[in-house]
C-alpha cells in the first residue's frame, strides 16, 4: 500500500454531506466556523464563484475543492454586477436526500456541495495541523481529471436523482474526492513542506511507508536511510525539507495517531498499546502521550469515552 493510501486509513476521516447550493444571480451566505474535529468542504459541481476567508478571496470554479482544516468561518458569494442590484435571500429547503439552499427560481447558476469531514479526537496530528488554511485544490490540475469529470457528474446526477442509495453514493465518492485533492496538492511544484509533500515524495517513500506500516520497530536513522538509499545527513536534510518536520518529529506523530485510536476503539490497556506502537515500558508511553496531548493515556480515554465521531462502546 502506498503512503498517501497508508496515511488516509491511518486518520480515518468521515465523510457528512451537510447540503447542497444552487445558486442563481449574486449572492452571499456566510458559514460560521465548525466544531473542533471537524473539516468543512466544498466541491463545485457547476458554476463558478468567489470564496472569502480572513480577508483573502479565492475565485472557484467546476472542478474546485476547498477544504477548511481548521473549520474557519467564511462566505460564498457572486457580487452583484452594479451597485443597485441587491444580493438574493437563500432560501431552505429538501430535496428528500439532502437539505438545499437556494437563490433564485430559475436555472441555477452555481452547484456545489458542501459537508464536513469528521475526525476524532489526537488524529489532528497528522490530519490537520500540518495542512495549509484553506487547502484550495484545482481538481484540472490532475492527470486524472477526464475521468474524474465523470466522477462529478455522477455526484451531481446522484445529488438530482435522489435514488435509493444515493447519499450513500455521494458520501463515498466525497471521500474519494479529498483523497485525490490531498494527492494533487501534495504533487504540486509550488507546494509548501508538510506531510502530503512527504507523502508525495518518491525517494521518502519507501521509509515512510514503513514507519507507518510498522511504527513498533525501534527505528534508527541509519535503517531509514537505508531504505530511500541516502546517507545519514542527506536523508535527514531532505526529510526535513519535505516535511518541515524530522523524521523523530514525524514518526512521533504517526504513534500518538495510533495510540488516540486504539484508546478510543481497543480493550487493550496502556501499557499494551503502548507496546504495540513502539514504546518499551508504560512510563515512556505515558510519558510522551502527555508531552504530545497534554494529558495522560487512560485519561485521554476517560474524557473521550462519551464524545466524538469514533467512538466505541469498549472504549474505558
Amino acid at each position: 500500500m502506498d503512503a498517501l493510501s497508508q496515511f488516509i486509513q491511518l486518520t480515518r476521516p468521515q465523510a457528512s454531506l451537510d447540503l447542497r447550493c444552487l445558486f442563481q444571480g449574486p449572492f452571499s451566505v456566510p458559514h460560521d466556523a465548525a466544531p473542533e474535529g471537524q473539516v468543512l468542504f466544498h466541491l463545485v459541481l457547476a458554476g463558478s464563484c468567489l470564496m472569502e476567508s480572513g480577508g483573502r478571496t479565492f475565485p472557484l470554479r467546476e472542478g474546485d475543492f476547498i477544504l477548511f482544516p481548521r473549520g474557519h468561518a467564511h462566505t460564498l458569494q457572486v457580487p452583484a454586477r452594479t451597485a443597485n442590484t441587491p444580493d438574493r435571500k437563500a432560501r431552505g429547503g429538501h430535496n428528500g436526500m439532502l437539505p438545499l439552499r437556494q437563490t433564485g427560481r430559475g436555472a441555477a447558476e452555481v452547484d456545489l456541495l458542501c459537508g464536513r469531514f469528521v475526525h476524532g479526537p489526537g488524529s489532528t496530528t497528522l490530519l490537520v495541523r500540518t495542512l495549509p488554511d484553506p487547502l484550495h485544490v484545482s481538481l484540472r490540475e490532475s492527470a486524472a481529471f477526464p475521468a474524474l469529470q465523470a466522477v462529478i457528474e455522477l455526484m451531481r446526477q446522484e445529488a438530482g436523482a435522489r435514488a435509493p442509495g444515493a447519499l450513500a453514493i455521494v458520501t463515498s465518492l466525497s471521500q474519494a474526492l479529498l483523497t485525490l485533492a490531498l494527492r494533487v496538492h501534495g504533487q504540486r511544484q509550488d507546494a509548501a513542506p508538510g506531510t502530503l509533500t512527504l507523502l508525495s515524495d518518491a525517494r521518502l517513500g519507501p521509509s515512510v511507508q514503513a514507519m507507518l506500516t510498522t511504527p513498533e520497530r525501534a527505528w534508527t536513522l541509519d535503517a531509514l536511510a537505508e531504505l530511500a538509499a541516502m546517507s545519514r545527513a542527506t536523508y535527514a536534510r531532505h526529510f526535513k525539507a519535505r516535511a518541515a518536520m524530522t523524521m523523530w518529529e514525524f514518526l512521533t506523530r504517526v504513534r500518538m495517531t495510533l495510540a488516540c485510536n486504539h484508546l478510543l476503539h481497543g480493550q487493550d490497556n496502556v501499557g499494551e498499546i503502548g507496546e504495540r506502537i513502539g514504546y518499551r515500558s508504560e512510563a515512556a508511553f505515558g510519558k510522551a502521550f502527555k508531552q504530545h496531548l497534554g494529558t495522560t493515556p487512560a485519561r485521554y480515554r476517560r474524557s473521550n469515552s462519551t464524545s466524538g465521531p469514533h467512538l466505541d462502546s469498549r472504549s474505558r
